[in-house]
């Protein structure tokens, strides 16, 4: 639990640093395009903080890649 609220004061200070600069500069694509990937990064370290396990993207490109490369590498044996 202390570790979820330390990464969430931590992603407050990085949203008070990050969000008025590029407010100015009105960069509106750019502050949802920064706020999606920190809720995602946020949601990814708390979920690690309480230890679930999170799949590796690899294990999902290679179940469904396999098929085409078995198919490909067949007749090249």
């Amino acid at each position: 639990m202390l570790f979820s609220i330390a990464i969430l004061l931590i992603v407050t200070v990085i949203l008070l640093f990050e969000i008025p600069n590029l407010s100015k500069k009105n960069y509106t694509k750019d502050i949802w395009a920064f706020s999606i990937l920190l809720l995602i990064g946020t949601s990814l370290s708390i979920a690690l903080a309480f230890q679930v396990k999170i799949p590796n993207p690899l294990d999902m490109i290679t179940f469904v890649l396999q098929p085409l490369s078995d198919l490909i590498m067949k007749p090249l044996k």
